[in-house]
Parts: structure tokens; sequence; C-alpha cells
């Protein structure tokens, strides 16, 4: 099993900003957390806007939270706002329910080893680079 540490954390996230780059995106913020929620780590490319950590780690807290993808967040907050507005209530606010958050799975046991949260463009274009950096560190993503 590979290990998701900070050594992969910082692949991770060199190879979202590599993907950005590749498309062109606005500068992004890219939070990488364990399966405890805990911040493994976090960066900002110059030209963020203030609340992007904030974004990015609601991002990938709210995938851990729910264990899938941010972006099933976002189809429950059109179909189920209640519940999602709940949900957001009981983690203090701090989920941002739009795609963007992507959990890295072990490849071959399918454990949730932690999410990567990624904001500065569209979500899908942020969705799109966090996929890239879990994929490059050896993990299998899921969008939810």
């Amino acid at each position: 099993m590979t290990q998701f540490n900070l050594s992969a954390a910082k692949a991770i996230i060199a190879k979202a900003q590599e993907k950005a780059a590749e498309l062109g995106l606005k500068p992004i913020t890219v939070a990488v957390l364990d399966a405890g929620g805990h911040v493994v780590a976090m960066e900002r490319q110059d030209g963020s806007s203030l609340l992007r950590p904030q974004i990015a780690h609601g991002k990938a807290f709210g995938a851990l939270s729910v264990g899938a993808g941010s972006r099933w967040l976002n189809e429950n907050a059109v179909s189920r706002p209640h519940f999602v507005q709940a949900l957001n209530g009981l983690a203090g606010g701090n989920i941002v329910p739009v795609p963007g958050g992507v959990l890295a799975k072990d490849a071959s046991t399918g454990a949730i080893l932690g999410a990567v949260g990624i904001t500065g463009d569209t979500s899908e274009n942020d969705e799109a680079c966090a996929i890239a950096g879990i994929a490059a560190g050896g993990f299998q993503p899921d969008v939810g």
C-alpha cells in the first residue's frame, strides 16, 4: 500500500498545479487532508484570493465527512438541500458542497486514505486537477 503522508501530499499538490498550468487555469489552492480530516499539506498559488484555503479545505472535509467526493454533495444540495444544510450545520459550516473535493483511496483495498480539495477555477477544472494529483500519487480518486 502506498503511504498517504507528507511526501505523497507534496506529490499530489505538484501534479495538481502542473495540471492547472496545462489547462491554463486561474491560480489554485490545494488542501490535502488525511482520513481523519487533518491537514497534511496545503499550498496556495500566488494570486489566489483570500478565502481559497478555507474553500479548498471545505471541499476535502466535506468529501471525508460523507465518504464520497464533493460532486455527491453538490448533487444532494440540489435534490435534498435540507440534508446538506443540516450536514453543514453539524460540521460548523465547514463543508463546501461543490465539485473539487475528491477522496483518495487505496487502489487495492478501496480504503479511504484522505481527500484533496482544490479551488481557484471552475469546480469542474478544480476537480480535474484533484483527480490528476491523486492518480499521480498512486491513489484511486473518487469524485462521488
